[in-house]
């Protein structure tokens, strides 16, 4: 799409010059090769994902057979306690290497320089044990699963953020050294291929497990040193609806705090769109698929980062719909529906948490990217920008219902509840990329959703869609009502 130095130097000045971007991708070192591209589009997300991974498998394997008991059963045998948190950084520690090395050949087999591949996917692999030998740390401090990894995934995102902030404001280089993030970038893939700070990842993880060791050894089997809050003498819950709140208040809190920030982040990227393009027609094409006018691109950038949004804020969702199903594997929701409560009145109260969450993240996101856009020079109104992420919400919705069906008709195949969220995130942003058919990405629920910013209004779409979701959660809803509790 560059096929030019004059216009590789230019896009390299106008990324180079946009502090947002650097905050999610990092510093635009060299996008003269495509190398030096693919380095700064993918080296601190890939980092930032792969850690991600890391923290889930070592708080399952870890504090979760805790909390279910599993681990005390093996305990009860010949197996050692050190074995267990062992056994969980090492699932990790395997799989963010065999990530590492698909992603190695596979950029080796599409043409990239395979030394620059092969460093690039290692700073993926080495950001997923360090985050594995931080996560058997929180396991030692949280006294359950879900505080294990509100430490973990809260530490993992407040060095990105810093990160970020860093890059953003091109702070002297001694602070590359600060975040684990930081010396990641330092190795550089496909400009300067410096391997050894690979060798500090590696250090900063062995020193962390012995830490993490030490603390295990002197901690109470199921505890922490973070003890949590004794329950009040007497309850207060006296509803479905109040339960549900209870249960997932916690996330929600920390769900709608996120996605200020988030509404703030991407508020500021719409601010340098006009920056971004400086009249070059591929740049047109690259930001917003082809749109011809300035003031189309901004509004195509606006829906597409409204979407993203959207698809974030339907991962809350899903999560509330899973936590039913662990409830319910749990034992705790047997002894509820063996009184009064009735199977319908509860999975409902739950689905109504799960639509409000992702409804709340979108408005409150959409507010925050309204306020900043309609404050800039960029030709669009608040109304505009907020009513376009309320009509997000819908598609959202759908992405949820999903969830609804598979936990409620299907749980033994629970996984399929993250099949919109997968899918909505690869056609949504990558399928125009790829210049698949309309029927295709029709598939995402985002894709009918009307572009009242950027062209004529068709809300035919959102009507279909609303109609899946009402179907999906139907089906749930009368799934979870006749099948068996508690069967795997």
């Amino acid at each position: 799409m560059f096929p030019t130095e004059e216009s590789r130097q230019q896009l390299a000045a106008t990324i180079g010059a946009n502090p947002a971007l650097a905050i999610i991708f990092g510093p635009a070192n060299d996008l003269s090769t495509a190398d030096g591209f693919n380095t700064w589009r993918c080296l601190a997300l890939g980092g930032f994902l792969t850690a991600l991974m890391a923290i889930f498998v070592v708080t399952k394997a870890s504090r979760g057979q805790e909390d279910s008991g599993q681990a005390e059963l093996l305990a009860s045998g010949v197996m050692s306690r050190a074995t267990r948190l062992s056994v969980a950084v090492l699932m990790a520690a395997i799989a963010s290497l065999v990530l590492g090395v698909v992603c190695a050949v596979a950029t080796g087999l599409c043409g990239g320089d395979w030394q620059a591949a092969w460093l690039l996917s290692a700073t993926f692999t080495a950001s997923g044990w360090m985050f594995a030998a931080l996560t058997a740390v929180a396991a030692q401090l949280g006294s359950d699963a879900r505080t294990t990894s509100t430490l973990a995934v809260a530490t993992l995102g407040t060095l990105f953020v810093a990160r970020g902030y860093f890059d953003s404001i091109e702070a002297p280089s001694w602070t590359n050294w600060l975040t684990p993030q930081g010396w990641m970038e330092y190795t550089q893939p496909g400009i300067d291929n410096i391997w050894w700070p690979l060798l500090l990842a590696i250090a900063f993880t062995a020193v962390v497990l012995v830490v993490a060791f030490t603390l295990q050894a002197r901690r109470d089997f199921g505890q922490g040193a973070i003890s949590p809050r004794p329950g009040p003498a007497v309850g207060r819950v006296r509803s479905s609806s109040a339960l549900a709140w209870r249960i997932n208040r916690s996330p929600l809190i920390s769900w709608t705090i996120a996605f200020l920030l988030l509404g703030a982040i991407f508020g500021t990227l719409a601010t340098s769109v006009p920056d971004l393009l400086a009249g070059d027609a591929t740049i047109s094409g690259l930001l917003a698929s082809g749109a011809i006018t300035p003031d189309d691109i901004v509004g195509e950038f606006l829906v597409t980062m409204l979407s993203m949004i959207g698809i974030i804020a339907s991962v809350g969702g899903v999560q509330t719909m899973l936590k039913v199903r662990s409830e319910e594997m749990d034992d705790r929701v047997e002894p509820l529906l063996a009184g009064a409560v009735a199977r319908t009145r509860y999975y409902s109260a739950h689905i109504v948490v799960a639509l409000v969450g992702p409804t709340i993240g979108l408005l409150v996101a959409g507010l925050m990217v309204a306020l900043v856009a309609s404050s800039s020079d960029l030709g669009v109104s608040f109304g505009d920008v907020w009513l376009q992420a309320a009509s997000i919400v819908p598609a959202a919705w759908t992405v949820v219902a999903l969830a609804v069906l598979v936990v409620g008709a299907r749980p033994q195949v629970e996984i399929a509840a993250w099949a919109g969220v997968l899918a909505s995130f690869g056609l949504t942003l990558l399928g125009p990329t790829f210049g698949l058919d309309d029927w295709v990405l029709g598939i995402s629920p985002f894709w009918h959703v009307p572009h009242l910013i950027a062209g004529p209004t068709d809300w035919t779409g959102l009507g279909w869609i609303t109609l899946f979701t009402i179907g999906f959660i139907a089906i749930g809803t009368l799934g979870f009502r006749r099948r068996d509790l508690a069967r795997v």
